[in-house]
């Protein structure tokens, strides 16, 4: 059995791609912070850059802790995404970095993105607007990553009009569960009113630790509720990516051999195999 108490199954190693794109946009989102969602986004990102697939990473958090977490300095940033979304002149090839990791580009953020809902607000398709800017680059990759700030406001709400999929990364705790429910109406709103491509892709459980009895009985209920939709991987609790944010890199590659990198290398090959099933 695995840690979600269902049969371990074997997913097989990603076929190498003899070309790129066009991209599936994926959100990474959950209204409640500190569930992990920064770090799964780095993570899985570089983990699909292992396998060959080429991976947009976009922060579309104020706070700018991906671009942190990939070593950016966020007060060296010239352009942000928040200049691609407001500013018509700027392109997304003006903000495009590229990181340590092969495969993997990113469009960095800091904090003068949360003036930007403001901004967009009185903006006609205003839901659209990163949609927009992204168009250009959607055939360059095999997956674009958007981590979204912990809140349903416009900026979450542009990751999910552009998106053909949403993974929600969650805490093994109660209040955790709770807002699966009111995530899971939006995406079903969002789906209904302004993006029919949209799709739950799946529930990642992080920060798990298999020796509490809570975390145990919080498994087996989102089990319970949401079937398959929940991955097989699930990311255990460990000091080791605190280091890495630090350290301003993936698990990957900081500490390739540990628990946590093998752990998002399992993720993507489940997120490769659901894409291409």
């Amino acid at each position: 059995m695995g840690p979600t108490g269902r049969p371990a199954r074997n997913i097989p190693e990603p076929k190498p791609l003899s070309s790129h794109g066009p991209a599936q946009i994926i959100a990474m989102c959950n209204q409640k912070g500190g569930v992990g969602k920064t770090t799964s986004t780095i993570n899985l990102g570089a983990s699909l850059a292992e396998y060959g697939r080429r991976v947009l990473l976009v922060d579309l958090d104020p706070q700018g802790a991906l671009s942190a977490g990939l070593g950016v300095a966020h007060h060296d940033l010239e352009l942000t995404v928040h200049n691609l979304l407001v500013e018509r002149r700027v392109s997304v090839d003006d903000v495009l970095m590229r990181t340590r990791v092969d495969n993997m580009d990113l469009l960095p953020s800091n904090i003068d993105l949360s003036a930007a809902e403001i901004q967009l607000v009185n903006e006609v398709g205003r839901e659209q607007t990163l949609g927009r800017a992204l168009d250009p680059v959607v055939d360059r990759y095999d997956y674009i990553l958007i981590d979204c700030q912990p809140s349903l406001g416009l900026l979450t709400i542009n990751a999910l009009a552009c998106a053909e999929g949403v993974i929600i990364p969650m805490e093994c705790e109660y209040f955790s569960l709770r807002g699966l429910a009111l995530l899971n109406d939006t995406v079903e709103k969002v789906h209904d009113r302004l993006n029919p491509r949209l799709t739950l892709s799946g529930i990642v459980v992080t920060m798990f630790d298999p020796r509490t009895l809570h975390a145990r009985e919080v498994m087996a209920r989102v089990v319970e509720v949401f079937g398959d939709v929940v991955y097989d991987s699930v990311i255990n609790r460990t000091v080791r990516f605190p280091e890495t944010s630090v350290a301003g890199e993936p698990i990957t590659t900081w500490a390739p051999k540990s628990h946590g990198a093998e752990a998002y290398r399992a993720l993507a090959r489940e997120v490769i195999h659901r894409s291409t099933s």
